[in-house]
């Protein structure tokens, strides 16, 4: 584990940053720490990059102040890569490449580790669950855990998905205490969907496909639809999910394209798939049950590999 406050101690400029396409864990984890560290050195500068997030984040306390790494040219203190590795921060790998020390907290079983430091635990949750297991609770506050608890609630499906533990619990109930409204961050971060997000995972789910004598579902999003829709990569979030809730299926496969001909690939699955094992092969990677990758070929191209290799474990 990394003693924080030590590496912490004689850092003056330190930055923060996670993956492309930030989820609410990457966000929460990011955004807790950015926080805690301003409580705990507020005469140290502290600056997190990442892409834009969606809106539902806007309740996280000064998550306005997230900046885009392309322009910056700085060499940090220490620079934190969270919830991914280094190959996965988009603009701001640079920054960490160019910092006195890195370090890296993730909980993804395809991540060897990238920093000087590395706090990589596959079996956590999350990776706000690991930043938690970090902090001197003495500088955590009700902004620090409202940010934790989102990144929790999101990478553990409100806590129905396989990686929560009796550990997780602990620590929500724990979070919970300093008085933030749940119910309400639950509702309007994790389950609440815009109209254009609706009509987006109606569409799909309609369309849906399956395979493997129904044991695999797959739905896709073109991206002349993306276009002409408006649609962000953050408005597709949760339709793989709802791919594999289709009784009978044990694993879902969902890809939506990108400008450059590419197709980013979600996976999950249900109790024995190792869609993380699947994802490796395109380098990409994440956990057991939930892995994603991109991939340089058309849809129906890259879903009759990742079929093949779904066969090859059911």
């Amino acid at each position: 584990m990394v003693n924080l406050s030590k590496e912490l101690e004689n850092a003056k400029t330190i930055g923060i940053s996670g993956h492309i396409r930030p989820d609410g864990d990457c966000i929460g984890s990011v955004m807790g720490l950015f926080l805690y560290i301003k409580n705990s050195k507020p005469d140290a500068t502290v600056r997190a990059f990442l892409e834009e997030p969606a809106d539902i984040f806007d309740c996280i306390k000064e998550v306005e102040e997230i900046e885009n790494a392309e322009n910056v040219d700085e060499e940090f203190d220490i620079f934190f890569c969270l919830d991914c590795d280094k190959t996965r921060l988009g603009a701001a790998e640079h920054l960490f490449d160019a910092a006195k020390t890195t370090i890296n907290i993730d909980h993804h079983v395809s991540n060897p580790g990238c920093g000087d430091y590395n706090y990589i635990v596959p079996k956590a949750s999350s990776t706000c669950e690991l930043i938690f297991d970090l902090l001197d609770k003495k500088y955590i506050d009700k902004d620090i855990a409202m940010a934790l608890y989102i990144g929790i609630i999101h990478d553990t499906g409100v806590m129905q998905y396989s990686n929560t533990s009796p550990k997780t619990l602990r620590i929500v109930a724990d979070l919970v205490e300093y008085g933030f409204d749940f119910p309400r961050l639950i509702d309007e971060t994790f389950y609440e969907k815009s109209l254009l997000q609706t009509q987006i995972s109606a569409k799909v789910m309609a369309d849906c496909k399956l395979f493997l004598n129904g044991k695999v579902a797959f739905g896709k999003v073109d991206y002349e639809t993306m276009q002409s829709m408006g649609l962000k990569s953050y408005d597709l979030d949760g339709i793989v999910n709802q791919l594999r809730l289709i009784k009978g299926v044990e694993a879902s496969v969902f890809m939506y394209g990108l400008e450059n001909g590419d197709n980013k690939v979600s996976l999950r699955s249900r109790s024995y798939v190792d869609v993380a094992k699947i994802c490796q092969n395109f380098k990409g990677g994440g956990h057991v049950r939930a892995a994603g990758c991109t991939v340089s070929m058309d849809a129906e191209s890259a879903l009759k590999e990742i079929l093949k290799l779904i066969e090859e474990q059911i």
